[in-house]
């Protein structure tokens, strides 16, 4: 009888320990909110990236991707860090980096602390630019500056680079823009452009270079550029001055310059992944590690190259800490 109690016990605690081994993640699907419609750049991201990172994270779960645009990324934002759990199991997958510019400025609308989001990863920086239509009178920024008429620049929020851009070289240089927002996406804007309804659009190189339409439109000089923000010329757009370049140019002062610095910081978190406030630590620490195993997968790497996306990968602590960066500005600057 001892035998067999004994016997009994140890078969229990085998079951108990497998138990207690087996990952939080298997069987499960982690949903993946995209800030866009389908079709976007930030959307092709998001699924390239977790068609590859599941294989990365013990357990190997599945993933939904669930798009839900609308106030330029802001409902998706709003929606992660007031509705969804902190389990794991809910993230965003890639969004406008410029968000907090909504927070820092007080947006009535906004209900998140940007800076409080756990933060898994970006597989790029990416610096910006304004095309313009070529049959317009607008060549350079001098023409915005002495126009009677303003161009007309599209944007799907009032803190996205489409938005945001146009302002800072009317704070910077005094080139004044009318920004008509509400669009729901990049592609509608792009359309908006084609019919003739506006001028312009402010919004990332590497999307730029990454699919159509601008192909088409870059064979056909369809448009121009009038600037990017990069410190230095993007290889691709040697002919177009950087920010920097134009406020030098025009002798812009101190205030000017340090706006600028907080407007394309930015740039440095790319189009990050990150989760609800309060994750786990150790979910926290799976994920980001899988999105690290994932940005140096030759297989995903590979698809990068192919699609001829910009790859920069920043880590989750970097972001942890650049959120920090911009969210605690001097408020002479907001």
């Amino acid at each position: 009888m001892k035998r067999a109690l004994l016997l009994v016990l140890s078969l229990s605690l085998w079951d108990f320990s497998a138990y207690a081994q087996t990952p939080f993640y298997q069987g499960k699907t982690i949903r993946v909110i995209v800030g866009t419609p389908p079709g976007n750049l930030y959307d092709f991201w998001a699924r390239l990236i977790v068609e590859h990172m599941g294989k990365h994270i013990p357990g190997n779960p599945n993933f939904l991707v669930q798009n839900m645009p609308g106030a330029g990324h802001v409902v998706a934002v709003n929606h992660l860090y007031t509705v969804a759990k902190p389990d794991g199991l809910t993230l965003i997958g890639s969004v406008i980096p410029s968000l907090y510019l909504n927070q820092l400025i007080g947006q009535p609308e906004i209900q998140f602390d940007w800076s409080k989001f756990t933060w898994i990863g970006s597989p790029a920086r990416g610096n910006s630019q304004m095309y313009m239509r070529a049959d317009t009178p607008y060549k350079t920024i001098e023409d915005v500056r002495i126009a009677k008429e303003p161009p007309k620049c599209g944007a799907t929020g009032v803190t996205g680079p489409d938005s945001y851009f146009p302002k800072l070289l009317q704070e910077t240089v005094g080139a004044k823009f009318a920004i008509v927002t509400g669009y729901p996406g990049g592609t509608d804007i792009d359309l908006a452009v084609e019919r003739g309804e506006i001028h312009c659009r402010a919004f990332t190189i590497e999307a730029f270079f990454g699919r159509e339409p601008y192909h088409t439109w870059r064979k056909k000089g369809f448009v121009h550029h009038l600037f990017q923000s990069g410190s230095k010329r993007d290889a691709r757009l040697p002919q177009t001055p950087t920010i920097f370049e134009i406020m030098d140019q025009y002798k812009t002062p101190e205030s000017g310059r340090r706006l600028a610095t907080m407007l394309l910081g930015a740039d440095d978190m790319g189009r990050p992944m990150f989760g609800p406030p309060s994750m786990p630590a150790d979910r926290l620490k799976m994920l980001r590690e899988a999105f690290t195993k994932t940005m140096n997968d030759e297989q995903f790497r590979a698809e990068v190259k192919k699609r001829n996306y910009e790859f920069d990968p920043v880590g989750g602590e970097e972001l942890e800490k650049l959120a920090k960066d911009v969210t605690t500005q001097p408020s002479e600057t907001h």
